[in-house]
């Protein structure tokens, strides 16, 4: 097989990343790779905890994707069963536990939400729980003893928790030990991962020593902020994109960012190359030019990266009219009502948000009308009549047809 020339690779390797662990084992594997023609494996483990996946999710997958286009084979382990132990990784407290058939169905909508990112046709999907879920007491132990509890307290979580007296169980310390087992398996060339993951990563390539392996090289990538500039992207938080969103969704909570995150926001959201960046940071010093237009320059190469050019300027212009020209779009899905009904109700079951908790959020934050009028009580009903709009939020509309 061919391969570009090292140099070449790195320079998009390099793109958005935050360390490599060591840089130069991995121009040796990538020269190696080259003079053998053949591919390094390169391996990004995920613990399907939820089945929604967001922009931030999609900083990793990217990287990974930009092995693939390299010629090289990436692999995405679900981790079935280390989503059973819970990866403690920035947490404050013990992570709640997945049964495996929870972790293996949230997995399934995590491939098929990966697939906007990957080539799904060249890449490698294992789980974790084949080489895990097969080891005796005896393994364990043997595991567990290739490391110690001083080691184990290096890592600043496990660290903070310890001095303000927070439980730690046992098993989060085997975490750590399962994930570097699944590069063993793999013999891993690559493994790539968060910044708040390089300690299991490290723990990885020990193990890789352990067992008489060319130790992974490691590729950490910062954590994206969501749209509210402050906290990491979460769906728990309320700040997220979701990699499955609507072009027009995508395009408008772009919008919303801090004006701060802008230039981040291009390197690790829109995987913007080196020469446009710096012209960005060029345009973002200069006075006479405003932050929003080239927000909007970022929306649309986001809606871009996920669909297509035609799609991010139709997001656009979605855009200007409802939100800018306060209009109301054409195209909006409808809900057939037959009697009386909450309006949470309508709002869930419509499916225009995802659950009647939220609707009850976006009522008491002001966020719903009727018809322009707003609805500030969630007890408030619609009744069955003429042709009715719902607007929730900025961008989502439903039509609601009585019958």
């Amino acid at each position: 097989m061919s391969f570009l020339p090292v140099r070449e690779q790195m320079e998009l390797i390099r793109r958005g990343v935050e360390e490599i662990i060591p840089e130069d084992d991995l121009i040796s594997k990538l020269e190696n790779s080259r003079e053998s023609g053949t591919p390094l494996t390169v391996k990004l483990g995920c613990d399907p905890s939820r089945p929604d996946l967001h922009i931030g999710h999609g900083v990793v997958l990217r990287k990974l994707r930009h092995f693939q286009d390299l010629g090289h084979q990436a692999v995405l382990v679900i981790g079935d069963f280390t989503a059973m132990i819970g990866d403690p990784s920035g947490r404050n407290k013990t992570r709640p536990q997945l049964t495996l058939e929870e972790a293996r169905t949230n997995a399934k909508s995590y491939v098929n939400q990966s697939k906007v990112i990957l080539d799904i046709d060249k890449l490698k999907i294992l789980y974790n729980s084949e080489w895990l879920n097969s080891m005796n007491f005896s393994d364990v132990i043997k595991l567990a003893g290739s490391t110690t509890v001083a080691r184990m307290l290096e890592r600043d979580d496990f660290t903070k928790r310890y001095e303000a007296e927070v439980p730690i169980s046992l098993h989060e310390f085997l975490y750590p030990l399962a994930q570097g087992q699944d590069s063993v398996e793999l013999n891993a060339d690559v493994e790539l991962g968060g910044t708040d993951q390089k300690f299991n990563l490290l723990v990885g390539r020990d193990l890789q020593k352990d067992a008489g392996q060319d130790p992974q090289c490691i590729i950490t990538l910062p954590l994206l902020e969501g749209t509210d500039g402050a906290e990491k992207m979460s769906k728990s938080y309320g700040n997220d994109i979701g990699l499955l969103d609507k072009p027009e969704d995508i395009y408008g909570k772009i919008l919303s960012i801090p004006d701060e995150m802008i230039e981040k926001w291009f390197i690790l959201a829109a995987d913007t190359d080196e020469e446009t960046l710096n012209s960005i940071k060029n345009r973002l010093q200069d006075s006479s030019v405003n932050p929003m237009e080239i927000k909007r320059e970022l929306a649309r190469d986001v809606v871009a990266l996920y669909y297509d050019g035609e799609m991010a300027l139709e997001a656009e212009a979605h855009f200007n009219n409802v939100v800018v020209r306060k209009g109301i779009p054409d195209d909006m899905p409808t809900y057939v009502l037959e009697s009386e009904r909450l309006v949470v109700n309508v709002i869930a079951e419509s499916g225009i948000l995802k659950s009647k908790s939220e609707a009850r959020r976006m009522i008491t934050q002001g966020a719903v009308q009727l018809d322009g009028v707003l609805v500030d009580n969630i007890q408030a009903i619609v009744l069955p009549g003429a042709k009715q709009v719902l607007k929730v939020g900025k961008r989502r509309f439903l039509r609601i047809i009585g019958k």
